[in-house]
């Protein structure tokens, strides 16, 4: 799908989504999973969904639990890497790789992690601007 920060494609293993790529995905054979993903990445994108409901591999250990904790945060409100780190019982520095570790950006929020006087990073095309314009587009208030 052609998403309003380029090209948006899922990756799919064993009936889970393991991967937001950006890059324009292959059309043919698509599952119905990647369908339904594709379908409610555009209805978050047009403002009509806020919560993602799509099977997701939220991997092991620390980056589980991390990928769990970024799912728990609201559709318009942010975190910091510290209170991410509380609530994990890791150190800030453990929260902001697993973050940057992220296969599934939007589908697990990584974009509502911030520093607590800094903005973070983001690894999609546009970085930091496009961490800026998704937490814009759920009316989350900006440092």
């Amino acid at each position: 799908m052609m998403g309003p920060f380029g090209p948006v494609a899922l990756v799919e293993r064993e009936g889970v989504l393991v991967g937001l790529e950006w890059r324009l995905p292959e059309m043919s054979g698509q599952s119905a999973l990647l369908a339904e993903g594709l379908a409610q990445l555009s209805a978050y994108f047009e403002g009509r969904l806020k919560r993602f409901d799509l099977p997701l591999d939220w991997g092991a250990g620390l980056n589980a639990a991390v990928r769990r904790a970024m799912a728990d945060i609201p559709h318009g409100e942010t975190r910091t890497y510290g209170q991410i780190a509380k609530r994990v019982g890791a150190a800030p520095q453990a929260v902001g790789q697993a973050c940057g570790a992220n296969p599934l950006p939007i589908l697990i929020p990584c974009h509502r992690v911030t520093g607590t006087d800094w903005f973070g990073g983001f690894s999609a095309p546009g970085g930091v601007e496009t961490k800026a314009a998704l937490l814009r587009h759920e009316g989350a208030l900006l440092l």
